[in-house]
């Protein structure tokens, strides 16, 4: 089924019903001007599913909210920034302590409280200012929420990551709404990224699961800015129901309905965290077409905005097509190089630079108009097959080794 309109609606995570949010500075962060605690809450209780990093290093808020989430429920997120919580000794103890704070204050089981943390690694984390903050919150979450909550999850993000749609099941509107962190440490595979979801369809945790699974597997794990998978990558998805639509427990048509909306979501996401990669000037896009199977285009897209000679090429406007080649080639799968065509194109026009894995002449100059601009995709064409698959990534700026130079102190 393809739903017939999918419309952008505000709010945020506090687009779908009964959802509220809030975002404070509480004093993890040195910088009073930076929020650094969020929560977003239910008014009542949801089916819930998330996705983790696959880094063996993982945060104790990861390992919480896993435990918290063996029955499928929840009804809050609490999200700090500034610190991530990871390999401390102390970590899932005070994880613990953290949600059952938050709890205690929304007036909710301590299992009901979905946790995540972004920030330095190896940090220890100081829980007076988080109690300080959820102290604040109190009384302070709103159906206008979602913005705050946003900025405090932000750490090296120079942009607000929110969005939001509306689209029709069986006659009954829903909504789905979200906020993500992204900038640096991004390869994601789960999987620093964190994207909180909210959404009033009436679905089984078991559904959204699977949902949340498949649209992941095509947005966010598509997106890389620097190569690294954080520790603290998380996905976390709440459906209160309050949309009335008929339960959706199977696949189907109000499935893929809403397949297709939280798919929206994440490709918006995914693209917005790409654009605001470490330093970055460009989102570039890889867009794979006639690969012999999706894991094969899939990994060709992925390996080309990885490559930090083509990320680089784009910083400096190079059309230089042969890294291009490079990384497909180094790709596994079993695929014919001779076939391939590329183009690189931007809003200005469209370069063709390489035929049947070979050059092709073409002004310098215009090529280097074509790459000045802020986005800029490079098709790759396999001619072996009819499989597709895109992926997002940056280029790599001088930027990036400052921020990264002394992003501890």
């Amino acid at each position: 089924m393809s739903v017939n309109i999918i419309k952008d609606v505000k709010g945020g995570v506090c687009a779908p019903k009964g959802f509220l949010a809030g975002g404070v500075h509480c004093g993890i962060r040195k910088n009073h001007a930076k929020k650094d605690l969020a929560i977003i809450l239910s008014v009542t209780e949801c089916n819930s599913a998330a996705v983790y990093t696959q880094n063996k290093v993982f945060g104790a808020p990861i390992e919480v909210t896993r435990e918290h989430l063996k029955n499928g429920m929840a009804r809050a997120i609490i999200c700090n920034s500034g610190n991530a919580n990871t390999c401390n000794f102390d970590g899932v103890e005070k994880a613990h302590l953290t949600c059952r704070a938050a709890a205690r204050m929304l007036g909710l089981d301590e299992d009901d409280v979905i946790i995540a943390s972004t920030g330095v690694i190896g940090q220890k984390i100081d829980l007076a200012p988080i109690y300080s903050g959820i102290e604040m919150l109190k009384g302070n979450l709103t159906p206008d929420g979602s913005e705050d909550a946003a900025m405090a999850i932000m750490t090296t993000d120079t942009r607000i990551k929110q969005t939001a749609v509306q689209f029709d099941i069986g006659g009954q509107t829903v909504t789905i709404g979200g906020i993500a962190k992204g900038s640096g440490m991004i390869n994601i595979n789960m999987a620093t990224m964190l994207s909180f979801i909210t959404t009033d369809a009436n679905i089984t945790t078991e559904m959204l699961q699977k949902a949340l699974k498949i649209v992941v597997a095509d947005t966010y794990n598509m997106v890389s800015v620097d190569g690294d998978t954080s520790t603290n990558d998380m996905a976390a998805i709440m459906a209160n129901g309050l949309a009335r639509n008929e339960l959706i427990d199977a696949e189907g048509e109000a499935f893929d309905a809403f397949v297709e909306g939280l798919l929206t979501v994440g490709e918006y996401m995914a693209r917005l965290i790409a654009r605001d990669g470490e330093g970055a000037t460009k989102l570039l896009e890889c867009n794979v077409q006639s690969a012999p199977d999706e894991d094969t285009a899939k990994r060709v897209a992925k390996a080309v905005v990885m490559s930090n000679l083509v990320k680089a090429a784009m910083f400096g406007c190079d059309a230089n097509w042969g890294r291009v080649l490079c990384a497909i080639g180094y790709t596994p799968g079993n695929f014919n190089v001779h076939l391939i065509d590329v183009t690189i194109s931007s809003k200005i026009g469209t370069c063709s630079v390489c035929k049947n894995g070979y050059g092709l002449d073409f002004y310098e100059d215009m090529a280097k108009k074509v790459l000045s601009a802020d986005e800029i995709t490079i098709n790759v064409f396999m001619n072996q097959g009819k499989c597709q698959a895109r992926a997002w990534g940056c280029d790599l700026t001088y930027d990036y080794v400052k921020i990264n130079g002394d992003y501890r102190t």
